[in-house]
């Protein structure tokens, strides 16, 4: 959200800059002698690997951009794929149904190889859609105690906060588990440590110093409904300030998002090619039943994020909003 460098993390640490320099430099020499335009996600998976290469790491997890079929990092042979979930997002270029973006997210599983699925999605039905032959893995959800900023799962204290985010766990002790049967020696206390210990800025996160104010980048219509679950499921009402990709269904975020019943709605201004124009912003909050709303710009809405607030605010709409608020308010990401 804040730099390129944390899109490449080793060992728990994301990548300095002057390395990410030196990589993107090679990378740069290569795309130039090869006669290509490569864009900016191809030279950043392209540094990932390399980094990952001269690390001599054991296992690298990498993430799909979007799809799979035509994705960069599908040069890769993976010795397993995760599927947590299927979502209308990215309708221009993946298929206006969930089928059709399944099969191009499915496009990254390999035949008689492990495909981890997140606990959401039927087996029978992701069988019917792959065009290979995987060895298909089915994630049991586990029993949790779900807390407004934490999770309770095996006794573990879980920071995470979030059904959604039980789910994504649910994924994860699956894959753990697949590995270990795949001849990983992966001890259970040490998984667990990690597990309680994970944290996702962004995401359902308590902003550093600022107590009454979560941020949650929901940036597409599931994840607006991720986070209003959550907002209904402890009768949570707040102050929302929201922010957005032009690219995105800001319609139905809005619509979703609505539903939670805000003390107050505040559409904020970010400058930049990507972002939503203000009157985008008005447009799909009037549709749902909001209108004359005031407008922020990012330096507004950090000064009065720094005054003292008593109710809840929730700042959401995109990771890439949220990355440049932290930056006006210095908060670090790790």
């Amino acid at each position: 959200m804040l730099s390129p460098t944390e899109r490449i993390w080793i060992d728990g640490v994301h990548c300095s800059e002057a390395d990410l320099d030196s990589i993107l430099t090679r990378v740069l020499a290569v795309e130039s002698a090869a006669e290509i335009k490569a864009t900016y996600f191809e030279l950043m998976v392209a540094s990932a690997i390399l980094a990952f290469g001269e690390a001599s790491v054991d296992i690298a997890l990498v993430e799909v951009g979007m799809g799979g079929r035509w994705d960069s990092t599908n040069v890769l042979s993976p010795i397993l794929t995760i599927l947590t979930s299927v979502a209308l997002d990215h309708t221009g270029h993946l298929g206006e149904t969930i089928e059709a973006i399944a099969r191009e997210k499915l496009c990254t599983a390999r035949d008689d190889r492990p495909l981890v699925l997140g606990p959401g999605l039927d087996p029978d039905w992701v069988r019917a859609l792959c065009e290979s032959k995987p060895e298909i893995i089915a994630s049991p959800r586990p029993s949790a105690e779900i807390f407004w900023d934490y999770s309770i799962v095996n006794g573990y204290r879980i920071g995470m906060a979030g059904d959604h985010q039980v789910e994504n766990l649910a994924t994860a002790m699956a894959t753990v588990e697949c590995l270990r049967q795949m001849g990983w020696r992966l001890n259970h206390e040490a998984t667990w440590r990690g597990f309680s210990g994970a944290a996702w800025p962004g995401r359902l996160w308590r902003a550093p110093a600022l107590p009454h104010v979560i941020f949650d980048g929901a940036h597409n219509a599931s994840g607006a409904e991720a986070l209003a679950i959550h907002i209904k499921r402890f009768g949570i009402r707040a102050h929302l300030f929201f922010g957005a990709m032009g690219d995105k269904d800001l319609e139905g975020m809005a619509r979703v998002l609505a539903t939670t019943n805000p003390l107050s709605v505040t559409l904020v201004n970010v400058e930049g090619p990507r972002y939503s124009e203000p009157e985008a912003l008005q447009d799909a909050w009037q549709m749902a039943g909001y209108v004359d709303l005031p407008i922020l710009t990012l330096g507004e809405l950090a000064t009065k994020l720094r005054g003292n607030v008593a109710d809840t605010v929730i700042v959401t709409g995109s990771l890439y909003f949220l990355g440049h608020l932290m930056r006006k308010l210095n908060i670090p990401v790790v």
